[in-house]
């Protein structure tokens, strides 16, 4: 990564360089000198991926080139013009509404490329070597009333210069902040100053513009859909602007999610994990392995830390005091770090956190404990935690469980969750927090957050978290309750109400950046069933004399420690002409016998064919006893058959049924 942001470094540098060399041979006189019509061409360098679900991205880099125009008396007020980026969705740069400005923002507007002091500069303390210096009015820029610029020459090489100062004869404010309604981001009395001669440019930079993308739709295959950026100059000085539409990034979903069992063999069944409710739950022992959540990453930047690590800071510091050179890319979710605009612990450019991922559980069983990894695992719930990465511009792969979404990250420390309980040895390998405090509740939902502390924006990273259970086996109370949990994976955080409807999808003061859309779908994570034993009695009958009578005992209190249950039984029966409506028993209790003779009016008078019974507990046994009614003496009987919770009966399947006595 730090190569990736030199090599950016040295493209920005030689751009710079061929600009101001033309400046510095340029002979520009203190008025009147034509240079041809002032004309100014847009451009993006560099368009980058955007994700689909994001509202607040940072679209690239707009980089208006100006050349010829008439020279500005010499001191003269620079004439000004307005300069306004339309997108085709809502611009979501922070407001930070200082300046005496409610709408202005954290989006900047540099002129010359100031701040890179490394390269020449036609006039020392100018252009690139110039500080970067706020224009504190950005309702007025440099106009009337504002920060004005004037024109001031300086002899360079037997030649004369143009430059801007401010009313002390020093280099003139070169930062404008832009003013956000909507769509469009506009940067009020920006000052003109003609380049002049052939062969001198002057530079518009337009960075820390945000996107709602998410409100655009889109985002299937990478790079086929366009996000379009819009540039007019208006004002008391209108200019043309060659190829004022551009391609400011390409929009693709950023995120994708596996849903797999505990050992990451395969995917989730209908059900995801399943459990019977009269166990095992683990209550006293560690918690059982539910499943994995894969989060992987579509393209190599779709997962960013809070700011582009260096040596001296790593990815989640407050004070990138580097991360502010012109057209750098840092692939981080703060863009151009500029505190002097700043306003109610905001400042420009500096996102909150960085990329996290959630996963929120809902229908969860009322009493059951829901604990997912607190970092990152290697492959599956018995790898152990990720161990925290040693240096400040790591780019291995790791994320830490933190306590809410939209928590800010302190000074380079997020707001990490310790364990409650660990697993997979002793002393345990992989730590473990409950997210439902102890046990769920009804109606509750359950939030896991990580962030991701490091990254490699060189490959497509996938980031794998545990989910375990724990639960108190009570089938004679029907706890826990049987049903199907799901989790909803995504980005986080995600906008407080429908993003559509919501200020969520718009510029804020108050928002936290980054934020999301919520574009996943429910997935069912574990499933638990009551407990239950499927019985077949292959032939009933109750014709020509004979009847059957049918005795169902719930075994479910032995010597041998099994946990008492009881429940009804439903009777299916069939006869070739479709099934019967079922019958349902009386509650069975433990330790008893459900007896019944199918001549019963109740029952299945007149039927003969075979029954299934499905009784809700475990240890159900049956017996089926058939007989003449004493009129010839014949009788017969048989033990019912159990047939096992494993049943397969898939077509073709080998395995063909497993049937227990």
């Amino acid at each position: 990564e730090k190569e990736m942001v030199d090599f950016r470094r040295w493209i920005t540098a030689l751009a710079v360089l061929a600009i101001f060399a033309g400046l510095a041979g340029a002979q520009v006189g203190g008025g009147g000198t034509q240079g041809g019509p002032l004309l100014c061409s847009a451009t993006v360098a560099v368009p980058p991926a955007l994700r689909a679900e994001g509202l607040t991205e940072l679209i690239g880099d707009i980089v208006l080139t100006c050349t010829g125009g008439t020279a500005t008396t010499t001191g003269a007020a620079i004439p000004t013009a307005n300069i306004t980026v339309s997108l085709g969705t809502q611009v979501t740069s922070r407001i930070l509404g200082n300046g005496g400005a409610s709408n202005s923002s954290e989006a900047l507007l540099l002129m010359d490329e100031p701040g890179v002091a490394t390269l020449p500069a036609p006039v020392a303390g100018f252009g690139p070597q110039a500080p970067q210096t706020l224009c504190t009015t950005p309702g007025l820029g440099a106009g009337p009333g504002g920060c004005v610029a004037f024109a001031s020459d300086r002899t360079v090489n037997g030649g004369t210069i143009q430059v801007a100062v401010n009313s002390a004869g020093a280099a003139a404010a070169n930062v404008f902040q832009g003013l956000v309604v909507a769509n469009q981001v506009t940067f009020q009395g920006i000052p003109i100053l003609a380049p002049v001669s052939a062969g001198v440019q002057r530079i518009f930079r337009i960075t820390n513009v945000r996107a709602n993308i998410s409100g655009l739709g889109g985002g299937g295959q990478a790079g086929t859909t366009q996000l379009l950026a819009s540039v007019s100059i208006s004002g008391s000085t209108s200019l043309p602007i060659n190829t004022p539409v551009q391609t400011a990034g390409f929009i693709q979903n950023g995120l994708s999610v596996d849903f797999r069992n505990s050992n990451n063999s395969s995917g989730l069944g209908s059900g995801g994990g399943g459990f019977n409710q009269c166990g095992p739950g683990n209550t006293s022992g560690n918690p059982l392995g539910v499943a994995i959540l894969r989060y992987n990453e579509n393209f190599g930047t779709a997962f960013k830390t809070r700011v582009a690590p260096t040596a001296a800071y790593n990815g989640q510091s407050g004070t990138p005091s580097t991360q502010n050179i012109p057209g750098t890319i840092y692939n981080s979710e703060s863009g151009f770090y500029f505190p002097a605009a700043s306003n109610g612990g905001f400042a420009a450019g500096l996102a909150d956190y960085g990329t996290r991922l959630k996963a929120v559980f809902n229908n969860v069983s009322p009493g059951v404990r829901i604990f997912v990894s607190v970092t990152n695992l290697a492959a599956n719930v018995t790898s152990a935690n990720t161990a925290a990465p040693a240096g400040n511009t790591n780019t291995s792969s790791y994320a830490v469980l933190i306590n809410g979404e939209a928590s800010p990250d302190a000074n380079g420390f997020p707001p990490v969750l310790s364990p409650t309980t660990g697993i997979n040895g002793s002393p345990a390998t992989t730590g473990l927090y409950d997210i439902t405090s102890g046990g769920a509740v009804a109606g509750a939902s359950y939030t896991a957050v990580w962030e991701v502390i490091n990254t490699n924006p060189a490959t497509n990273e996938q980031f794998i978290f545990g989910v375990w259970t724990q639960f108190s086996p009570n089938p004679g109370n029907n706890s826990p309750l049987p049903g199907t949990a799901t989790v909803n994976a995504s980005y986080a955080p995600t906008a407080p109400v429908p993003f559509s409807t919501s200020a969520g999808s718009q510029a804020s003061s108050s928002l936290t950046i980054p934020r999301f859309a919520d574009t996943s779908s429910a997935r069912n994570v574990m499933n638990i069933a009551i407990c239950q034993t499927l019985l077949l009695f292959p032939y009933v009958a109750n014709v020509s004399g004979f009847d059957t009578g049918i005795a169902i005992s719930n075994t479910s209190t032995d010597p041998i420690g099994t946990s008492a249950q009881n429940g009804t039984c439903s009777l299916s029966f069939y006869d070739g002409s479709g099934k019967t409506p079922n019958v349902t028993t009386p509650n069975v209790p433990t330790g008893t016998v459900y007896t019944a003779l199918l001549s019963d009016p109740k029952v299945a008078p007149g039927f003969q064919g075979y029954m299934f019974a499905l009784c809700n507990f475990q240890y159900a046994h049956g017996f089926a006893f058939i007989t003449d009614a004493l009129t010839r003496n014949l009788a017969e009987g048989y033990l019912a058959l159990v047939i096992n919770g494993t049943l397969n009966r898939n077509n073709g399947s080998p395995a063909g049924e497993g049937l227990g006595n």
